[in-house]
């Protein structure tokens, strides 16, 4: 296979579900209808953590950002994923799945970082519950956010500037669209340092934040275990179980995916397991953290309420 120039004219083709056409309208249906309720429910988070004064606290302004990455991440994929099933248009440019790209691993790795802060919030909020105000004040809960937001796009830079170094043959991606494993099966010249390069930066930004979070939540169950109520542990312990599943289906996909050899990738595989971080996680996040509690149920009545007196 000749070596292949890669320029902003040029095109890739991916290939997405096309090897299951019968899978396809399945996949559309599933993907538009959790896609929609996505948009729905982050877009309904970030309007009640504004326009409620009750949801002003340190974990409703770390939800709202949360429910802001969702959004951008899961479109970053989705609409491309969509036209791909429809079979109208299977190829991107260059310049596209380079920004794709970049724009992808930028906000996943800010994700990583603010599931860090979140869990350190709880930490704080759980195990230091009369200092907790103190703690997560307005300044730090900014710049813990700043901070979040810029190692994401640090990381990405650093690992798309890697990707970009290395010439690439063929133009054939095997994906929904340009993940970074895919897209190294592409390189003519050997991968092995760079992906040396990449493991150490992954390992600092998605091992790393597992590790802190499994910690928190190690200190968060102890610190529940003192509570006499049985009902109070029950509820607390229900809550953290929920929390972890979503940590659990994020991270879990997140090593499989980037935390093995280009070799050992499995394209296929790869496929429905990006699945999981693409459309199930960004709609979990809403119902698990924050649709279930009574502040914004609360908050969300009160919004309609008023709509309807205005009316």
């Amino acid at each position: 296979m000749g070596s292949f120039n890669t320029s902003f004219e040029d095109a890739f083709i991916l290939v997405g579900f096309s090897d299951w056409p019968q899978l396809e309208p399945i996949l559309f249906i599933f993907i538009l209808i959790f896609y929609s309720l996505t948009l729905f429910g982050n877009t309904i988070i970030i309007a009640l953590s504004w326009l409620d004064l009750r949801l002003h606290t340190p974990m409703y302004f770390f939800l709202s950002h949360l429910s802001l990455l969702d959004l951008c991440f899961t479109t970053s994929t989705v609409p491309q994923l969509l036209i791909n099933l429809c079979g109208v248009d299977r190829t991107i440019t260059h310049g596209g799945c380079v920004a794709q790209l970049f724009i992808y691993l930028a906000l996943g790795s800010t994700e990583c970082v603010l599931l860090v802060v979140m869990a350190f919030d709880r930490y704080a909020a759980v195990c230091r519950p009369l200092h907790y105000m103190a703690i997560m004040h307005p300044r730090l809960c900014q710049t813990l956010a700043v901070a979040s937001w810029g190692a994401g796009f640090v990381n990405s830079l650093i690992q798309t500037g890697l990707a970009m170094a290395m010439p690439l043959c063929g133009h054939q991606l095997n994906h929904f669209f340009c993940e970074m494993p895919v897209f190294l099966k592409l390189a003519c010249a050997d991968t092995e340092g760079t992906e040396a390069k990449m493991f150490v930066a992954r390992v600092i930004i998605v091992v790393v934040p597992v590790a802190l979070i499994l910690g928190s939540y190690v200190h968060i169950a102890r610190a529940v275990l003192r509570v006499k109520s049985m009902a109070g542990r029950r509820k607390a312990f229900g809550t953290c179980g929920c929390h972890l599943l979503v940590v659990f289906l994020f991270y879990g996909s997140a090593i499989y995916t980037y935390l093995q050899s280009i070799h050992n990738y499995s394209e296929s595989e790869g496929k429905f397991v990006a699945l999981f971080y693409t459309i199930i996680t960004p709609i979990l996040n809403p119902l698990i953290y924050t649709l279930r509690n009574k502040d914004v149920k609360g908050a969300l009545w009160k919004v309609l309420w008023r709509g309807r007196d205005s009316g």
